[in-house]
């Protein structure tokens, strides 16, 4: 309940656990480099697909997470072999902008990505995020295992009973099929252009309400 209050505060002011330590004893202590110790923390890392609009927005929603290693913005769901921007912004390749985040689920649940997900993007319009209209800004979780498919389905399911959006969820759940990072411009793009028109009309005031309301899961 306290976590579906929160989205729903969230929806509204934005529409339209702690780290285990590596055990190492001090017979092996000698023997474990520090790309070694680099290596067991990666292979904790998971990752997580989703598409809901823009990716430069939805990149920027999810870079400063407590637990998120890596946020790619990227190409899926369609057809096209190492598909262009231009090809996907004309809605032949069947492409979707999406992100691809690689986090530690030690540090955050994918529950808690779904929330910044669900509570960041209106998923009840089909292939639209406000001016952005066609497929390739549509609303859908590509799960890499079948939990995460389960979790997405749960969740859409739990938002729906809790009437937390006024109209029916659209989002789509799929099977993540192969992901193409999307052109270097592209990434880390609010970033390296916090002063883009788009970046301080449309991502700079939700980035700001998203800061606020969820203070406690970024990184310090």
């Amino acid at each position: 309940m306290k976590r579906i209050m929160m989205l729903t505060l969230a929806v509204f002011t934005l529409s339209c656990q702690g780290k285990p330590e590596t055990a190492v004893t001090d017979n092996n202590k000698e023997e474990l480099k520090k790309g070694d110790l680099k290596q067991m923390d990666n292979s904790k890392l998971e990752t997580a697909i989703f598409a809901g609009g823009c990716f430069w927005c939805t990149e920027a929603f999810f870079t400063d997470l407590k637990g998120v290693d890596k946020v790619v913005s990227g190409y899926i769901g369609g057809t096209t072999k190492n598909p262009t921007y231009k090809e996907v912004c004309s809605g032949t390749t069947g492409h979707a902008e999406a992100i691809k985040i690689t986090y530690n689920p030690d540090e955050i649940a994918y529950e808690d990505l779904l929330e910044i997900f669900f509570a960041t993007h209106d998923p009840t319009t089909l292939n639209r995020q406000g001016a952005d209209i066609g497929t390739q800004y549509r609303s859908e979780v590509f799960y890499t295992t079948p939990e995460q498919k389960i979790k997405a389905e749960n969740f859409i399911k739990l938002l729906e009973d809790q009437k937390i959006f006024d109209k029916k969820i659209v989002t789509k759940v799929s099977e993540a099929t192969e992901f193409y990072p999307a052109e270097d411009y592209h990434q880390d793009y609010y970033a390296l252009n916090p002063n883009q028109p788009y970046c301080k009309a449309v991502i700079e005031p939700k980035l700001s309400k998203l800061k606020k309301n969820y203070k406690s899961k970024l990184k310090e």
